[in-house]
């Protein structure tokens, strides 16, 4: 068993970012810039944004910050976005999810400029992944496949379930994996909470990517020996023994699954890193690198 180090990966793509930055403003470009838009103070959308405005620092980006009550009106977010696809100078816009119910997540989403959209969230990013155009990849995903290439790791031909159906995750992850690519390839099952026999579909997987939300829901019993295993659960559980207070947990059994796994991601240290490292390649790019 050998884990996927999110750690070191990240660390590798940050390097490369670095350099490719450097070059991108000696031949005249401009610093990247992203822009983050965070509303109300819900604890890990904190420590997410402040971990993006962090690593934005270490490879030499510019990002900006801008905070809003629990309470604004939409049409102030609206205002916002705007002014930041009007700004030339920057070049990636993410607003931090979840938002508030009394917004339209859709609407919000919509309206920022696709050549700014660093999550690829907006619809035609989505329908140029689907196409497998160029585009800016959701950060978890891409960030799940420069993991896979970094190991090396076969994926052509193989049994591939990705549980989990959201837009963030699941969706775009099913279809890079299908995709006609060198990490690619793979014969997909999307699964989700009415699957049947999620169990024995599970158990004859080669790889499982486990994106619902859901700590320790993956065991053992439902994993083959050999399996390759992507943990994109990042859940807060009640800890007393924490001086936070609480623990994070994935949404696999690590404890159990991982002496059957050729490889696993931990968490933390695994996906959560190699999102912040996508997020920062889809900047670069949009800053013309």
């Amino acid at each position: 068993m050998q884990i996927l180090d999110g750690k070191t990966v990240s660390s590798a793509v940050k390097q490369q970012i670095i350099t490719r930055t450097i070059a991108h403003k000696t031949n005249g470009g401009k610093t990247p810039h992203l822009a983050a838009i965070l509303i109300g103070n819900d604890g890990a959308s904190e420590t997410y944004v402040a971990s993006k405005i962090k690593n934005c620092a270490d490879v030499g980006f510019i990002s900006t910050l801008i905070r809003f009550d629990e309470s604004t009106a939409e049409q102030e977010i609206v205002n916002a976005i705007t002014n930041l696809n009007n700004d030339e100078n920057v070049h990636g816009i993410l607003v931090q999810l979840p938002l508030p119910k009394h917004i339209n997540e859709a609407a919000i989403i919509n309206l920022i400029d696709p050549a700014k959209d660093v999550d690829g969230f907006h619809p035609i990013s989505v329908g140029k992944l689907v196409q497998g155009l160029d585009t800016f990849i959701p950060a978890t995903p891409y960030g799940i496949m420069m993991m896979l290439q970094h190991y090396n790791i076969e994926t052509s031909g193989k049994n591939a379930v990705v549980i989990g159906r959201s837009n963030i995750v699941g969706r775009p992850m099913s279809i890079l994996l299908s995709q006609n690519t060198t990490y690619g390839n793979c014969t997909v099952t999307l699964c989700h909470s009415r699957t049947k026999y999620l169990e024995k579909i599970c158990s004859e997987a080669d790889i499982i990517v486990a994106a619902l939300g859901i700590p320790g829901f993956l065991t053992a019993d439902m994993v083959k020996q050999g399996a390759v295993v992507i943990d994109v659960g990042i859940t807060r559980v009640a800890d007393p023994s924490k001086k936070s207070g609480f623990a994070i947990k994935g949404d696999v059994d690590f404890e159990n699954v991982a002496p059957k796994c050729s490889y696993i991601t931990p968490v933390p240290g695994g996906v959560g890193l190699m999102t912040i490292a996508a997020l920062l390649q889809n900047t670069l790019a949009a800053a013309g690198s």
